[in-house]
């Protein structure tokens, strides 16, 4: 969970500017309440955990606001005001296939702080709550990027393109020219996010009426837009694919320095399809609660007032308590009202995007009026858990394997290309998936084979006494697609090829197979880890289901292994639609 920093500077400056009145100490007992958790807290500062649902308490800024609403009962209004702005800036046709969300805005006379020290920290500040939104919200960029400019330096009106590889400007932090290719290939910043422009032939950027590039999102800024101590005045760009995830980055930037006393003006995006639309909106989303469903999940009924002062802890607003005159005749969901039920209609800020269903609001008015005010009693919501399909076919296969006497283990997905092919002499199955930035080399792909993942437990073992006889049911990778496997592998003296058929066939009869549909065949030389002539295919209705045998001792020595090994793997998935289920 991501987590934010407060030194003593900060905090006093909060004080003064915010009305945040509590002690360091105080702020640790509170701070829970309205969704993050003191993680530290020392001579240095605070630092606070918070919730990943919470993405609106990223910033000094942003916390402070929640935390008087909720600690001080001070009064917001879910809207936020923005003043209209006359900044055009104009979306080429060519940014529909390259980057389709496009806003932006314009914040005047933040006060970034009385000294040096205050201006700096509040620039590391901004950058740290930028980079914040970027992991959570922007999903590491990849749904959104912000870009965060000194107004000052740029002269609008301002156009979003895009441009060759071959393009030059000087990007942030350096003092030379460099082409976008040679950015994605040797800044810090292009090599991190240069998969973010995989198979693109041009690139987006945007330019100001003097053709400055300002931004390249969503890698870098332009060098000559750099926010100084100086900077009061704002242009923010949040481009991306996701329009829910791109609006919240741009209004939780412009409400942090709003906080620090900026005026939020609107900017007109002329979109490509003609479209013109001013950025950011500031009017709040509305919300319609059930009253059945506040007192199903509370266990209690609230009167309009309890609800109005719970609520607007939380940031929002009731507008109004009604007897529904147009809802529906039967109650299939949650959301639904009837006729002549009682409903809420609740006012929220618009960048509260944690809020998707009115469960989320009812969860608000809990927090705003306190667990520990909520009656002392049992739930009243019975729901009765169904199980998957596929959850039963795997019950069955644990089971069936667990009645043999093999332990149920678990491992990680994650493995490499040696112990999965190169080892086992199995072949990639379809595409394999690479991890961009793995961390050692033993973990650089998901895993295709489940086997090698128990030869490797089995190694990491091999100290205790025989025989250890495993078994694991999980998730491979194949073509980008989660797929289920099943692997058993025994060390035994004594077992070989006939006990692993032992095994294969307990776990057919098991399932339902009968031994009419199941056949073997030999596997080639050299195909999967097994001796020669003690490795079997097993066919079902002509379909490949998994593979038996013992275990070659020149592919055991290479895990490790000195002793001998049989094993099996089986398709799970192909067992569960080839066997039909004995039960029904």
């Amino acid at each position: 969970m991501p987590t934010i920093k407060f030194n003593h500077s900060i905090l006093q400056y909060m004080q003064s500017k915010y009305g945040i009145e509590y002690s360091s100490d105080e702020w640790e007992e509170k701070m829970p309440s309205i969704g993050c958790v003191v993680e530290e807290n020392d001579d240095v500062g605070i630092e606070i955990e918070i919730f990943p649902d919470r993405t609106d308490l990223l910033s000094h800024e942003t916390i402070a606001r929640a935390a008087r609403a909720f600690l001080n009962s001070a009064e917001y209004s879910p809207d936020f005001e923005v003043d209209e702005g006359k900044i055009i800036m104009t979306v080429d046709s060519s940014l529909e296939e390259i980057r389709p969300v496009i806003l932006g805005a314009v914040i005047r006379g933040v006060d970034n702080g009385n000294s040096i020290e205050e201006k700096n920290e509040f620039i590391q500040s901004l950058m740290e709550h930028q980079e914040k939104l970027h992991l959570t919200l922007g999903r590491k960029r990849k749904f959104a990027s912000i870009g965060v400019h000194d107004l000052s330096t740029l002269e609008p009106p301002f156009n979003v393109i895009s441009v060759e590889k071959n393009h030059m400007f000087i990007p942030l932090a350096e003092e030379e020219e460099m082409s976008i290719e040679d950015i994605l290939k040797l800044h810090p910043k292009g090599k991190e996010y240069a998969h973010l422009m995989e198979n693109m032939k041009k690139y987006p950027v945007i330019i100001d009426s003097d053709n400055k590039i300002l931004s390249f999102p969503p890698i870098i800024n332009g060098n000559h837009t750099t926010v100084t101590e100086n900077t009061t005045d704002f242009f923010i760009d949040v481009t991306g694919w996701d329009i829910r995830s791109c609006e919240a980055c741009l209004l939780l930037i412009c409400l942090s320095l709003a906080e620090r006393g900026g005026n939020v003006e609107s900017i007109q995006i002329n979109n490509w399809n003609e479209e013109k639309i001013n950025t950011p909106r500031g009017d709040a989303k509305i919300h319609k609660v059930p009253n059945r469903l506040i007192e199903k999940i509370l266990g209690m009924s609230l009167d309009r007032e309890e609800i109005s002062k719970s609520i607007k802890k939380m940031g929002g607003t009731l507008i109004d308590s009604r007897t529904v005159t147009d809802g529906t005749e039967k109650v299939e969901r949650w959301a639904d009202c009837m006729v002549g039920e009682k409903e809420h209609i609740i006012a929220m800020p618009r960048w509260r995007n944690d809020i998707m269903h009115p469960i989320d609001i009812v969860e608000d008015i809990a927090i705003g009026y306190g667990y520990d005010n909520l009656p002392d009693q049992l739930s009243t919501v019975h729901l009765d858990a169904i199980p998957l399909p596929s959850s039963d076919l795997h019950r069955r296969i644990s089971s069936s394997l667990c009645a043999l006497g093999l332990q149920e283990t678990q491992s990680l997905t994650l493995s490499n290309k040696r112990d999965q092919f190169e080892k086992v002499r199995w072949l990639e199955k379809g595409k394999c998936t690479v991890i961009s930035n793995p961390i050692t080399q033993d973990h650089t792909i998901l895993r295709q084979y489940i086997l090698p993942s128990l030869l490797n437990l089995l190694s990491a073992n091999r100290h205790h006494e025989l025989p250890q006889k495993v078994h694991e049911l999980g998730t491979v990778v194949r073509d980008s697609k989660n797929k289920n496997r099943v692997a058993w592998a025994c060390a035994e003296v004594g077992g070989g090829f006939s006990a692993s058929k032992g095994i294969a066939m307990a776990l057919l009869r098991d399932l339902g197979a009968s031994l009419e549909q199941i056949k073997f065949e030999k596997v080639s030389e050299k195909e999967g880890p097994w001796i020669k002539g003690r490795g079997a295919k097993i066919l079902i209705e002509g379909v490949e289901v998994g593979q038996i045998g013992e275990i070659d001792p020149n592919i055991s020595f290479k895990f490790g292994l000195r002793v001998p090994i049989q094993a099996g793997e089986f398709n799970v998935d192909a067992l569960g639609q080839l066997i039909a289920d004995p039960v029904l």
